[in-house]
């Protein structure tokens, strides 16, 4: 089975998705020519032509507004939004407008549309660049939000995300985009939306997250192995729709949890995570769920950014106050 990383999985599943259907079409900024900023859409304008792999304007609202108009065409678009901090510029056309169409046509038209967007730091991009803002679009009802962790799962959920008939936002972790290779099959198959995966299995914690949160996950699990601690993994895969059956019947089997994201910690998505273990398996926790996240501040510059994300110290840190709770 072919080795593929992140970006060789995106750019097959684009590759797969467009021999498959005619439909479905590529734009946003430098995705043709260029093949995209970090190159996902390689190769994609010389197979299949300037007519569905289109160079668009650095415009956010026009790209994604031009996605809309397109799906009610009668096209499947997968527009990139170059960074996900960028889709503040667009917000009235993905929230307001494409996220609701369906809503407010009374259900006569959908908007098949995928929106995909790298973000994250640990690349030492400039300000914008690196915002990790899931939280503001699973506050607009009506998109499902789509976050990968590794090559096999960002292939599968890919082409679920634009067989979906609803507007999907896919967020793309960038910082491992080309870290490391897993097993990615050619040809069809799909990750459904709504299933967790259980990528570590323990007995004494639980540690949740989702896109290059759970690679941090995975290496603190390895840590506290050394320490006697043996710890459970929780990639989330999708915010919207959210798998709560998984989520907590893994926390209610350890008692413990830590949640950790990329996001600033005042109403980033892991409140909402928390808020739902309190609501559904209050008695079975053993001690209160922590969060480990980014700090309530703009994104620092590139050099102060290892001290302002989650690092393998924090989540440690939490992990142990926590098995003491």
């Amino acid at each position: 089975m072919p080795q593929r990383n992140i970006i060789e999985a995106i750019n097959n599943g684009l590759a797969e998705e467009m021999e498959r259907d005619p439909r479905v079409m590529v734009l946003g900024l430098d995705v043709g020519k260029l093949g995209g900023v970090f190159r996902t859409t390689s190769g994609l304008v010389e197979r299949f032509g300037g007519a569905r792999v289109v160079d668009m304007p650095l415009a956010e609202a026009s790209i994604i507004g031009a996605s809309l108009g397109l799906a009610l065409a009668g096209m499947v678009p997968v527009a990139e939004i170059q960074f996900l901090g960028f889709s503040a510029q667009g917000f009235h056309q993905l929230g307001p407008q494409l996220a609701k169409y369906r809503q407010r046509s009374r259900g006569r038209y959908h908007c098949q549309v995928t929106i995909r967007a790298p973000f994250g730091g640990g690349i030492r991009s400039p300000e914008f660049h690196s915002d990790a803002v899931e939280a503001h679009f699973v506050q607009t009802p009506g998109i499902k939000i789509v976050m990968p962790s590794n090559p096999y799962d960002a292939k599968g959920l890919l082409l679920e995300a634009i067989r979906d008939p609803d507007p999907v936002l896919f967020c793309e972790p960038d910082r491992l985009y080309r870290v490391g290779r897993s097993e990615v099959p050619d040809g069809e198959y799909t990750v459904p939306f709504g299933k967790a995966a259980l990528v570590r299995e323990g007995e004494h914690i639980t540690l949740v997250a989702w896109s290059a949160a759970v690679e941090l996950c995975l290496r603190a699990a390895d840590r506290l192995a050394d320490e006697g601690v043996s710890a459970s993994v929780v990639d989330l895969r999708t915010l919207v729709p959210l798998d709560v059956e998984t989520l907590c019947t893994e926390v209610a089997r350890t008692g413990r949890c830590v949640v950790v994201h990329e996001a600033p910690l005042s109403a980033g998505f892991g409140a909402e995570v928390v808020a739902t273990l309190m609501e559904e398996i209050f008695y079975d926790l053993d001690a209160p769920v922590a969060r480990v996240a980014a700090f309530d501040i703009p994104y620092p510059a590139a050099s102060l950014e290892d001290f302002y994300l989650p690092s393998l110290e924090r989540v440690l840190t939490a992990a142990r106050k926590t098995l003491q709770g």
